[in-house]
């Protein structure tokens, strides 16, 4: 979709549909929709009047051929209480307005910033909404819903002195929309498409036309890597593994900087292997491999966006299948890292293919790390689809990351990591065991397990179970995965200090 800012009056802009906001209130006509309601000859007020136009979250008022104006709708949607409303709400927003009006057969939106608010953020935070609320997961699709698609987009309301931040937001809102949009496009992938070669070349091909580094290990030279717990959960599947290194460096980057490794759960399938899923829903088990997508989403944007760091993406990629060869509860395998480790449960292969992505990070000299994953049922029991759990070890970066979420608008939440939990997965037969003994805790002791393989260096688990993809749509994006995380540690790619 084209994405361009508009500086001529708003009243001048010939579009399907002029998109604006308020808030509710007393009054939802306030001040800085002054101009709008004159033009409309009082016509908001009116509908506010009548109770028509409240200003509530995501209410949408739709006005057609709206006096004074070019374009042929007039669209005012709820933003809520003004004190609630951040850049995270802006960008929902834009995108319930891209999805509303698109369904309207709308070819081309024009979105108005408010005089109070035409910041770069801003801009930044309505060119994603714009692009987000866009992306159908629609790809394998015969027909196509027909008119369901916006051609163009534009921002309005900067000119002068706010042109220039007005650019900037959306270049940057751009680059990392489709950063997002590129790892929802590879969560949603069926599983008999997206194997684990499909991914490498996928990532491959991102290298090519972003000139990122990419190295891509198969089993001959995973196993010369002595990748043990890689190959355990892969040794089930009639496709091969494949570990997927990406990696950009910064010419701007001083002595001494931070290396960020980030580390990608990407199992693109995941039956469980020996210990099997239930067959409900186990078609969802496709976006087991949404912690490698996002962190392949991460270098898309920064190919472009140029952090002055070097940033490393570590992506294990394998499916989890039953078989004559998989492993079986009770076997014991030797990871990268030379820890022996008792299979308790088969099902719990994701902190095995990421325990070698994480030794592996270390040995390339990565100084920080933050390894994403739909890694546990337990998680969605304590946050439910709402935040992702945040486990670390180092409670300086931990926070770096947290800050890094609440700038991007991603919901996080930090978990506990007592040493305690750590007596959990003790093994009577090898150093650890791959769940945790007891009831209870699991998110908590899968990071415990992770924690194992990641020595002195600073490092932080993002459990994304719960937030990697959406059941069923919602106004501001279509169900399937939702390219959670990239945001996030872009931001913390663009930031990160010693």
């Amino acid at each position: 979709m084209e994405l361009t800012l508009e500086t001529r009056p708003f009243t001048q802009i010939e579009s399907g549909a002029l998109v604006t906001y308020a808030f509710e209130g007393d009054k939802p006509v306030d001040a800085v929709l002054t101009d709008l309601d004159r033009t409309l000859g009082g016509e908001l007020t009116r509908l506010a009047e009548s109770k028509e136009l409240t200003g509530k979250w995501l209410e949408m008022t739709l006005i057609h051929y709206p006096q004074g104006m070019k374009a042929e709708r007039l669209l005012i949607v709820g933003a809520g209480k003004r004190d609630k409303f951040t850049s995270a709400e802006l960008r929902k927003l834009a995108a319930a307005a891209a999805r509303y009006l698109k369904s309207r057969s709308v070819k081309r939106l024009v979105f108005l910033g408010r005089a109070d608010d035409l910041s770069a953020a801003s801009a930044e935070a309505i060119s994603e909404g714009l692009l987000l609320g866009e992306y159908e997961a629609d790809k394998y699709k015969s027909e196509k819903k027909n008119g369901t698609s916006l051609e163009s987009s534009a921002l309005a309301g900067w000119s002068g002195a706010s042109q220039a931040d007005g650019e900037r937001g959306l270049r940057r809102g751009r680059i990392i929309a489709e950063a997002q949009n590129f790892a929802r496009e590879l969560g949603n992938e069926p599983s008999n498409y997206l194997t684990p070669r499909v991914l490498a070349h996928r990532a491959e091909q991102m290298g090519r036309d972003f000139n990122l580094a990419v190295d891509v290990f198969d089993e001959k030279k995973l196993q010369e890597m002595k990748m043990g717990a890689l190959l355990s959960v892969a040794q089930g599947s009639a496709e091969p593994p494949r570990l997927i290194v990406v990696t950009y460096t910064s010419e701007k980057a001083a002595p001494g900087s931070p290396v960020l490794g980030l580390v990608g759960k990407a199992i693109t399938f995941d039956t469980g292997g020996i210990s099997i899923k239930p067959a409900n829903s186990m078609e969802e088990m496709k976006f087991d491999m949404c912690g490698g997508a996002a962190t392949l989403g991460v270098m898309h944007a920064i190919a472009h966006l140029k952090p002055g760091i070097k940033v490393v993406a570590i992506v294990p990629s394998t499916e989890n299948m039953p078989g004559g060869k998989a492993q079986k509860p009770g076997d014991v395998q030797i990871a990268m890292s030379g820890k022996s480790i008792e299979v308790i449960n088969t099902d719990a292969e994701g902190r095995l293919v990421l325990s070698d992505g994480l030794h592996y990070a270390r040995q390339l000299g990565c100084t920080h790390l933050v390894d994403v994953a739909t890694l546990t049922g337990a998680i969605v029991v304590a946050l439910a689809n709402v935040n992702t759990g945040v486990f670390g070890s180092d409670t300086k970066f931990i926070e770096q990351v947290l800050a890094a979420s609440r700038i991007a608008g991603e919901k996080m939440w930090p978990m506990p990591l007592d040493d305690d939990y750590r007596e959990m997965i003790k093994s009577a037969i090898a150093d650890i065991q791959n769940v945790g003994s007891g009831k209870g805790g699991g998110a908590i002791t899968a990071a415990a397990f992770l924690r194992e393989f990641t020595g002195d260096t600073p490092w932080v688990h993002l459990d994304i179970a719960g937030t990697a993809y959406l059941t069923e749509g919602k106004p501001w994006g279509a169900k399937g995965a939702t390219g959670v995380g990239v945001r996030t540690l872009v931001e913390l790619a663009m930031t990160l200090k010693s």
